[in-house]
């Protein structure tokens, strides 16, 4: 293979246990298409400054680039980095106890009802400080780290008021410059009517305005985040109104479809989700699943532009549960 001089010593990862190649077409994959990696043994790979510029066996490419640094992956798994599209990592207390109740047969609405859900988690990240959230959320973005990804989206809304909003984007920022990840920050000031405004119309209207007037503007101002995210739910803000509304210059659009049975998003059509990068639900139709595949086809060209990253898993990878 063909290589490009670069004036830093070449560098080739050995004795690894696999090799996830994800050789191919150049674009994302799709259905069955995912089931196959391009896994290889017995290869290993080498980089020459910040590009991965062949993969092959230990003696050719020994051969290829004479005096190059060797790194013992002891039987790891050398992998594309991993990119993880949908987290909230910056919150407080973990909502342990709700998977017992979701392991019990309650479904999301009645576990909100209960006062959980994001309520709970709205809760006490208003009370807890900017250094704390920041500690918390890096030492999870570092066990993300240590499997393999590389790439993470960390949304904001557990906030819902202006000020803790930024102060949910500022951890994010600072995440960003503390850690070794590609962070992509998302403002969700959408993501729940809190309930000091749900009491009447004109309360949760107020609400929608605070986002549009206030919390944009601010997001904005400050650099805070890339995407702003709307979730698609008529029963918390409403698609008619917050699809229009809730658009801003400095930000591209992303409407969030969330995976409970009562939402509208299933129904969405295609020409919508044309415009959404990201979508999850149940129960599609054919037309929006095909739309929705192709929003996720664009988010994953999206996320091939990052640079290209190597990193060491303790266990072999299985292609067949891709």
């Amino acid at each position: 293979m063909a290589t490009t001089a670069h004036s830093s010593q070449p560098t080739l990862f050995t004795n690894a246990s696999q090799v996830v190649t994800c050789a191919g077409t150049a674009r994302a994959r799709r259905g069955p298409e995912m089931s196959d990696a391009v896994v290889r043994t017995d290869v290993c790979v080498a980089i020459d400054g910040d590009r991965i510029t062949a993969v092959g066996a230990l003696r050719d490419l020994r051969g290829q680039f004479p005096g190059a640094r060797e790194i013992d992956c002891r039987g790891g798994v050398i992998t594309p980095g991993l990119v993880d599209s949908h987290t909230h990592g910056v919150f407080g207390r973990p909502r342990y106890d709700e998977q017992e109740m979701r392991a019990a047969g309650l479904d999301y609405m009645e576990i909100a009802r209960r006062g959980g859900g994001i309520h709970s988690s709205v809760r006490d990240l208003r009370t807890q400080s900017e250094d704390t959230l920041f500690e918390l959320a890096r030492l999870r973005l570092l066990r993300l780290a240590s499997f393999g990804t590389t790439t993470v989206e960390v949304k904001s809304g557990y906030g819902l008021t202006l000020a803790d909003e930024l102060k949910t984007l500022r951890v994010i920022a600072r995440l960003a410059e503390a850690l070794p990840l590609r962070i992509v920050p998302t403002f969700l000031g959408a993501h729940e009517i809190p309930l000091e405004h749900r009491a009447t119309a004109a309360s949760r209207q107020a609400y929608v305005d605070l986002i549009v007037n206030e919390m944009i503007p601010a997001v904005a101002a400050g650099k805070l985040a890339r995407f702003a995210d709307v979730p698609d739910d008529s029963a918390i803000i409403g698609l008619s109104d917050a699809e229009l509304r809730l658009t801003h210059e400095a930000y591209n659009r992303a409407i969030h479809v969330a995976p409970a049975p009562r939402l509208a998003g299933p129904a969405l059509n295609a020409q919508a989700f044309a415009t959404a990068d990201a979508a999850c639900f149940n129960g599609a139709s054919r037309a929006t699943r095909k739309s929705s595949s192709a929003s996720y086809s664009a988010r994953s060209r999206i996320s091939a532009r990052s640079r290209a990253d190597s990193t060491l898993s303790s266990k072999p990878f299985n292609s067949s549960v891709m």
